[in-house]
Formats: structure tokens, C-alpha cells, sequence
């Protein structure tokens, strides 16, 4: 149920402004929503209305900033409140669990949630692309991308803290355990690292040039793809000469500890 309803939710919106929906299936959103609920980490809500449940809505506890989402509603009751209630719920539970921010992605075409996270006092942060197409299958001269290992847990957490002031350690720790990770080494240093160049990964460098490796060497960009900040218009400009498209801008919204990065960056569909 809950599946079907993300599904018909997120086409509904895409639909109507000619976009290509997050999922191709029922099955696919189906496929999502069970992962999330089954996922240690992930504290999952759904709302109810006469007994039929109507929504849900997701809290990423995995780091130590919580993300949201994905929250849907049924599309035959929008802006009937459920979504309004149902993010009040995340950010209270974020909020008595401590952590020093929450935030989330949204879709740069939908206007309503946008309206409805300012006025939970949400920021606006970055605009991301959506950047999609064959994988590369290159390597760059001097970057050694390889599988991440739990070894490789410190150094890609202190990057991760250099570049963001927050490491993002629980999440990375289970796309290793996943086989999902990558690192890129220059000179024998890690230099950077991805959860997994995808709509659901998030990757970190100290400059463009180890999220190009990263790139260059994905096997593919699982879903909807991966997320570029458009003011690095040196590393868009570089996904668009390797003949990768954008596909939608997103925008990155927080409340809590934020800071300007310090480095070379992507952000998953959480934050």
C-alpha cells in the first residue's frame, strides 16, 4: 500500500509538470519503502485518515544531522494537512533525539512542498541538478578509485568533517558493508569518497578532480541520478562534456548546523 501510494504521489506531481517521476514502477516505489522500513537507522511514520492509510513519511537517523524522506501523500488528498503533520512529526522526533540538524531534497518544480518547508522554517541552501546518463567507464591520470573498506572509515569521516563540519559515518559504514562504496586515492591518500554516485549516495573530495574519478569510474548512476550542486559549474560543466544530461534542479533545505562546505561535494536525495 504504502509503495502504491508513493508511486501515485510522486507521478501525479511529475506528471503534471512534465517531468519523468523519481519512480518508474509501483514495484520500484514498493521496493524503496521496504528497504527504509526494514533499514536500522530509519524511523518510519505513516498517516491514517478513517482508518486508511493515506501517507508516509521517513527519518535517516544513520549521522549525526537526521535526513527526510521520501514523504507522500495519497494524490486524491493534497494539502488536506497529512503532509504538514507528518513532517511536524519528523522534526519533533529529530529534536528530541538530539540531533544537531535536520534536512532534506526537494523537487525545484514542486512548488507546494517548497512553500510548506519555509514555513516550517526550512532554509534553502543549494540548488542541485539531476545528472543522468551511460556510465563512463574512464579513468583519470594519478586517481586510484577502488572498493572502500572499514579500514577506510576514519579517513573518509574526517574528510567528510573537513569538507562539511559533521561526518556522515553510519550511512557510509552500511554502503560498505553493501559493497556500494568507493574511494579515490592520489599519491596514496584518500582524497575521496562515495556512499554511491546515485540519487541515494552522497560523495565527498578535496577538489573536483576526485569526484570526477568517482564518476568516471560508477558502473552506472542508479535512479533517477546523481546530484550536482549548480554553482560548482566547473564539475556540471564536466558531467555535460561527458555527454551526461540534467534531468531536473532539486533544492537543499536545513534547519540546524549547517555550514558552508570546504571542498568538493554531492549530496544524496536526503541531504
Amino acid at each position: 500500500m504504502l509503495g502504491d501510494i508513493c508511486y501515485r504521489a510522486f507521478k501525479a506531481i511529475a506528471d503534471a509538470h512534465n517531468f519523468t517521476p523519481d519512480f518508474p514502477s509501483p514495484e520500484a516505489a514498493t521496493g524503496m519503502a521496504a528497504a527504509l522500513i526494514g533499514r536500522d537507522g530509519c524511523f518510519d511514520l505513516v498517516a491514517e485518515l478513517d482508518g486508511r492509510i493515506v501517507g508516509s513519511n521517513f527519518l535517516d537517523e544513520r549521522n549525526p544531522i537526521s535526513g527526510v524522506g521520501p514523504i507522500t501523500v495519497d494524490p486524491t488528498l493534497q494539502d488536506d494537512g497529512a503532509g504538514r503533520a507528518m513532517m511536524e512529526a519528523v522534526l519533533r522526533r529529530s529534536d528530541e533525539r538530539g540531533f544537531a540538524g535536520v534536512r532534506l531534497v526537494q523537487a525545484g518544480y514542486h512548488n507546494r512542498s517548497l512553500a510548506l518547508y519555509l514555513k516550517l522554517d526550512f532554509e534553502a541552501r543549494e540548488q542541485l541538478a539531476c545528472v543522468q546518463g551511460s556510465a563512463l567507464g574512464k579513468v583519470l591520470p594519478g586517481c586510484i578509485v577502488r572498493a572502500a573498506t572499514a579500514d577506510d572509515l576514519p579517513a573518509c569521516n574526517g574528510l567528510c568533517l573537513r569538507v562539511h563540519g559533521h561526518e556522515r559515518g553510519g550511512e557510509l559504514a552500511e554502503a560498505i558493508a553493501r559493497g556500494l562504496a568507493r574511494v579515490v586515492e592520489r599519491a596514496g591518500r584518500i582524497t575521496g569518497y562515495a556512499s554511491q554516485i546515485a540519487f541515494f549516495g552522497h560523495a565527498v573530495g578535496e577538489t573536483n578532480d576526485d569526484l570526477k574519478a568517482l564518476i568516471a569510474g560508477a558502473d552506472s548512476f542508479a535512479g533517477p541520478g546523481l546530484l550536482v550542486p549548480t554553482r560548482n559549474g566547473e564539475l556540471l560543466r564536466w558531467c555535460l562534456g561527458e555527454s551526461l544530461r540534467i534531468t531536473q534542479t532539486l533544492t537543499l533545505m536545513s534547519i540546524g548546523l549547517y555550514n558552508q562546505p570546504l571542498g568538493a561535494w554531492m549530496p544524496s536525495v536526503l541531504y
